[in-house]
């Protein structure tokens, strides 16, 4: 991901793999074949090897770690997604998709060694506290900052709600640090953010498929109908480029905004019986205004069901490039207090039965953004099909999937937005904009 690097105060995020979940319950029980004579034996073996290392191995092994990664080492075999998450992996996995945290309200990235403030965040303990775009940390509970990674620095900045936090501020202008005593509050993730182009455009950047994001989307929409109007609207960029997925649910409510009936995806896993099917509720919430999606080789996963539904239903037409290619369902199983099993369990399908995975969405109108000269060289096109051990889709070509996940800071160097207005706004003509609806898979419920 190229955008500037930036981390709101609530930990980890989940990775630079995209993900698309299914959280089972806590008590959900998991049935298996009884494990045969072989595999008994084979456990035998890994018993014995695990014994000889921690007694003789050179320098006194962590039985935890060797024990951790043997498991994600089973897992990994599998495929890129499947994985075991420790206690700590699990709860920061658990604040990323609820999109809300213990914290301060501030993103941040590192530079020269020291916590630069990106922006704090309107409303937050930071905002009200006085921390300004453009500060830097050096100092957090006077513990130097230098030395530390920014995750370590984004660990120490969480924590409960309601306690105490100082940070020692280097800010230009100001002849000596400023020591700022903040208390942490609820931080809610903003997965929507909005403007209004020009007077007569809405921009929905849907940045995450969190548990926050179908009613800030909602929320956007409304905000955008009552500034605008209807009757002076043109209609809606979504803007789904380096989003890196999340949860099913809410890429399934995000699709449901734009349509009115239908299939949205369907995911089958291991046996028939697992196969399930999600479809769209009556109310567009748009007024049946025109929908451009933005999407390039970020774009993954929960993306690309919105992406792929909106196509297959002639509801948007899509503009960009090839999308990741993610197109499997991670199943979340908690394990008391060891954590949680992250298990690949079904593939999804676009209501047209296109499987994603490998393939990826192909834009309906392919608009490339070139890179600035510093990131040439450097960036290269990744996708789901690149990855090693990946499960191969059954529509995967020998094109593979993925595109380059740039989007430029200035909308004013942005070629996919401003195509996408100039749709919009009937300055460019293509074919596939307006999409017919007529030419629609038929709708299925």
């Amino acid at each position: 991901m190229i955008r500037k690097f930036g981390l709101l105060l609530f930990g980890a995020m989940l990775g630079a793999l995209s993900v698309l979940l299914v959280v089972a319950g806590a008590n959900q029980s998991v049935t298996a074949q009884a494990a045969g004579t072989d595999t008994y034996r084979q456990l035998s073996i890994f018993g014995d090897i695990f014994e000889r290392v921690r007694a003789q191995y050179v320098t006194e092994p962590t039985e935890e770690k060797l024990i951790e990664n043997a498991i994600n080492g089973m897992l990994t075999s599998l495929d890129p997604h499947s994985s075991y998450l420790n206690a700590k992996d699990f709860t920061d996995m658990r604040v990323q998709t609820r999109g809300e945290f213990g914290g301060l309200g501030i993103e941040v990235t590192m530079e020269n060694e020291l916590v630069k403030v990106v922006s704090p965040i309107d409303d937050t303990p930071a905002a009200n506290a006085g921390v300004l775009a453009g500060d830097f940390i050096t100092k957090i509970d006077g513990e130097n900052v230098r030395g530390i990674s920014l995750q370590q620095a984004v660990d120490k900045m969480r924590g409960a709600v309601n306690t105490p936090i100082v940070l020692t501020i280097a800010r230009e202008g100001a002849e000596k640090p400023i020591d700022i005593t903040i208390i942490r509050a609820v931080i809610k993730i903003r997965a929507v953010k909005y403007r209004i182009e020009d007077d007569d455009i809405g921009y929905l950047d849907v940045n995450a498929f969190n548990e926050q994001t179908s009613d800030n989307l909602e929320a956007a929409i409304a905000k955008i109908r009552e500034s605008v109007g209807d009757d002076k609207l043109k209609g809606y960029v979504v803007d789904l480029r380096l989003n890196p997925g999340g949860l099913l649910d809410q890429a399934v409510n995000v699709s449901d905004t734009f349509l009115d009936r239908g299939l949205i995806v369907s995911t089958r896993g291991r046996n028939p019986e697992e196969t399930r099917r999600h479809s769209a509720r009556p109310g567009d919430l748009t007024g049946g205004k025109p929908v451009v999606v933005l999407i390039n080789g970020g774009s993954a996963s929960a993306s690309e069901i919105v992406a792929g539904a909106l196509q297959d239903h002639k509801r948007a037409t899509i503009i960009g490039t090839r999308s990741f290619g993610k197109g499997s369902v991670q199943t979340i199983i908690p394990l008391g207090a060891n954590g949680a099993l992250r298990l690949t369990t079904a593939l999804y399908y676009t209501p047209a039965d296109r499987s994603i995975q490998g393939k990826g969405i192909e834009p309906d109108i392919k608009v490339l953004q070139p890179l600035p000269d510093e990131l040439v060289g450097r960036v290269e096109a990744r996708g789901e099909s690149s990855l090693r051990g990946h499960i191969v889709g059954n529509e995967e070509g020998d094109e593979g999937s993925g595109s380059i996940a740039y989007v430029p800071p200035d909308p004013k160097d942005d070629l996919q937005l401003i195509y996408a207005k100039d749709l919009l706004r009937g300055l460019k003509e293509h074919a596939a904009f307006p999409p017919d609806p007529n030419e629609a898979i038929p709708t299925q419920n």
